[in-house]
């Protein structure tokens, strides 16, 4: 089963350049790992908001533990106003399957 990530992270004031160049260099990375199935950043006016899919719960474990990761984390550390909020979710399918899953 594949499993839904949304992940919102908040930059501190003035710091939204530098994390959006540290998110942007990470995704190449992460969609080389095993298992990724989605990873995509998304931007708003409260900063960033990363769509996952992984296929399965081993998987988005080993991204968490993963060198690209952990890496990126170190990088916005001291640009994040706090930890990200995130989200694991199930899907509820419903009418067309493709319109209606990640």
């Amino acid at each position: 089963m594949s499993h839904v990530i949304v992940a919102s992270f908040t930059p501190k004031p003035g710091r939204r350049d530098a994390l959006r160049e540290v998110f942007l260099a990470a995704v190449p990375e992460v969609h080389a790992e095993a298992g990724c199935e989605r990873y995509a950043v998304q931007e708003d006016e409260e900063g960033f908001v990363f769509l996952e899919r992984w296929e399965s719960e081993e998987a988005r474990l080993a991204h968490e533990a993963g060198e690209p990761f952990l890496t990126m984390m170190a990088a916005a550390g001291d640009d994040l106003s706090g930890p990200p909020a995130v989200r694991v979710l199930s899907l509820l399918p419903a009418g067309d399957p493709a319109k209606g899953q990640l």
